[in-house]
């Protein structure tokens, strides 16, 4: 669960959009290299286990979160109905059962 203005923060997939008039990653834009393998091109977006860039623990459960640049775990995040990112109220769960199985 991300909230509206956690949204823009999320990070982008390696597979290209759809071509559309005015999409971000179109070659006429200069935005986007012919033929690039992403996997390999952007290093910083990459996983690495042993780096210095770790992901943060859960504010909560104190688990490992999935997500860069987030504060709790989805799990706790829906459990609670706020957001990952940034911990603000998404929905009410007062008349809910949340659970996590």
């Amino acid at each position: 669960m991300v909230c509206e203005k956690c949204e823009k923060k999320l990070g982008r997939v390696i597979t290209p959009d759809t071509w559309k008039d005015g999409a971000r990653n179109t070659t006429e834009s200069g935005g986007r290299k012919l033929n690039e393998n992403k996997a390999l091109t952007s290093k910083k977006a990459r996983f690495d286990p042993y780096g210095k860039s770790r992901f943060a623990t859960c504010r909560i459960c104190k688990s490992s979160v999935h997500q860069s640049g987030s504060n709790y775990c989805q799990g706790c995040a829906y459990k609670k109905g706020i957001c990952a990112m940034c911990g603000k109220k998404v929905l009410d769960t007062k008349n809910y059962k949340q659970t996590s199985v």
